[in-house]
């Protein structure tokens, strides 16, 4: 089988250019949209180089702009307090209103495929029957919802290797029967909490792709900021040019994918099926990649804050380097918004059974360095290891993801009374002879062995013992360990075997099930290493 691929170039016009008399504007700027309420927020779009471009609002604001040289404009206006409906009118040659336009909070919702994947992808029948009830349940909201309130865009998925993409194709929708389909689980759910307590519109502006790595998702000019992330972007660029060059050739033949696919047909087509490699072009997962080709088409439009939910493809990539990126990615992401404070929220991965030990491993760690990352100031976490399924890496239980997540938006941004905003996080610990004592942070009024069934509350546990701790010897193995609550705030950790400790992790697996360490207010303990 000979495969032949050639390389043909197309220009894409991602923004108007001279030669386009009428203004245009980001599609973020259109009817049903929601805007940040209570400031200063910019709009900006395309016209004629040197036409004058103003912008009235129903709510009495007025501002002009004369576009520049390269037919690009940009002006800010004040935003009112939540509410609307509103119009947003924008004249230069022609005219542009922006009707049903909402005041209110808008959330970036931003990661994988757990962020991305939508209502109408939570309907299906689950693989196990015993989270059907989940299904029943998303499948009842999406006939009955009824909220204007709630509303959403997404940024389609695009790949750009260096071209900033300035602007995307999608409109605002609802949260209606009709609409819900299409809107991201994770972020509807949290709106969904959110707007249960309080009174506001909540805009979810999805920025996600699934199966993708966090590399992708930072900016070029963070990468060269940090010496070790440098050398890793530019070796993948070199290596990108060199396919580019190698595959630009007239009749290029991918003689290492045909010899793959003649194998895989002489073993009978017993294996998975061999592809041809990805076109660096088209690659998901190369640095940067997404940013240029989907965040930069966003920027910068004023947000409340980022909701963000990756990390599964590191479970088995530069793993025990994923907090350098992820603390990277927001510290830059809260200087191209130019909001030092932005809040910045993420879930740690919910459980799930995957197939390699790498995987498993990488996964606790994953889950551990996110805790870690809670460091930084305005970050909120929610855990999920115990509402996933073994079985589906997507798990349906997104109610309960959302409303943790929102835990740290109703205290922190909405200044909403809530009881606790997250489960135990391993504060610190003291070994004694043969035994550890863990203490920890956000207990409420004491820690409970505690047991959590689909969406009912977590229920304490009388007589059981904590499950999913482990001790590592001084000969570097780690052992199975016992545990027991000892007072409102410290866990005691030691091994049958009398093993001397030297270090304690907790539900370190991908799928670490019937871990039960809880507070009193029903949050699970994050994952954690003793550090």
């Amino acid at each position: 089988m000979k495969i032949s691929i050639k390389i043909i170039v197309i220009l894409i016009v991602s923004i108007p250019k001279f030669g386009f008399a009428d203004v245009e504007l980001n599609s973020l700027f259109s009817n049903r949209m929601v805007i940040q309420r209570n400031a200063e927020i910019p709009i900006w779009g395309w016209a004629d180089p040197n036409e004058k471009v103003e912008v009235l609002t129903s709510w009495g604001e007025h501002a002009t702009a004369i576009t520049n040289t390269d037919g690009t404009w940009r002006l800010d206006i004040k935003t009112p307090k939540a509410g609307g409906p509103h119009k947003i009118t924008v004249s230069g040659k022609n005219t542009i209103e922006i009707t049903d336009v909402l005041s209110g909070d808008i959330w970036l919702c931003a990661g994988q495929s757990n962020m991305d994947f939508s209502m109408s992808k939570f309907v299906k029948n689950s693989r196990d029957p015993k989270d059907q009830p989940l299904v029943e349940y998303i499948r009842n909201e999406v006939a009955t919802v009824n909220d204007d309130w709630i509303r959403h865009i997404e940024v389609q998925p695009t790949s750009s290797l260096s071209e900033k993409k300035l602007n995307f194709d999608d409109q605002w929708r609802k949260a209606k029967p009709e609409q819900i389909g299409k809107i991201s689980a994770t972020g509807y759910f949290f709106a969904k909490a959110v707007r249960e307590q309080v009174n506001v519109p909540i805009g979810l502006l999805e920025c996600a792709l699934g199966g993708t790595r966090i590399q992708p998702w930072l900016s070029e000019a963070t990468y060269m900021a940090d010496p070790n992330m440098k050398a890793y972007f530019e070796a993948s660029r070199k290596k990108s040019n060199e396919i580019i060059e190698r595959v630009s050739v007239e009749n290029y033949v991918d003689t290492t994918f045909t010899a793959k696919f003649k194998a895989w047909e002489a073993g009978g087509k017993k294996t998975p099926k061999p592809y041809p490699s990805t076109h660096p072009s088209l690659d998901k997962q190369l640095p940067a990649t997404l940013y240029n080709g989907m965040l930069s088409a966003i920027m910068p439009f004023k947000i409340k804050g980022v909701l963000w939910y990756q990390g599964e493809s590191n479970s088995h990539f530069l793993e025990e380097e994923y907090r350098d990126y992820f603390t990277a990615l927001i510290k830059s992401w809260r200087a191209d918004w130019n909001q030092e404070d932005l809040p910045f929220y993420w879930m740690q991965l919910a459980n799930y059974e995957v197939p390699d030990k790498r995987s498993d491993l990488g996964w606790a760690s994953v889950n551990n360095q996110l805790r870690q990352s809670l460091k930084l100031p305005h970050t909120g976490m929610a855990v999920l290891y115990d509402i996933g399924e073994a079985k589906d890496v997507h798990p349906h239980n997104k109610m309960d993801a959302g409303k943790r997540l929102a835990l740290w938006a109703l205290k922190n941004d909405y200044n909403v009374e809530v009881s606790a905003v997250s489960g135990p996080l391993y504060y610190s610990h003291k070994i004694k002879r043969n035994k550890i004592q863990i203490t920890f942070s956000e207990v409420g009024e004491g820690l409970i062995v505690g047991h959590k069934h689909l969406l009912n509350p977590v229920s304490e546990v009388k007589n059981q013992p904590l499950k999913w701790f482990e001790i590592k010897g001084k000969d570097g193995e780690w052992y199975p360990a016992q545990a027991k609550i000892i007072s409102k705030n410290k866990v005691e950790v030691w091994s049958e075997e009398g093993l001397m400790p030297v270090a304690v992790r907790y539900a370190w697996s991908s799928n670490p099930e019937g871990a039960n360490l809880y507070n009193n207010h029903g949050l699970p303990a994050s994952v954690f290493l003793t550090e």
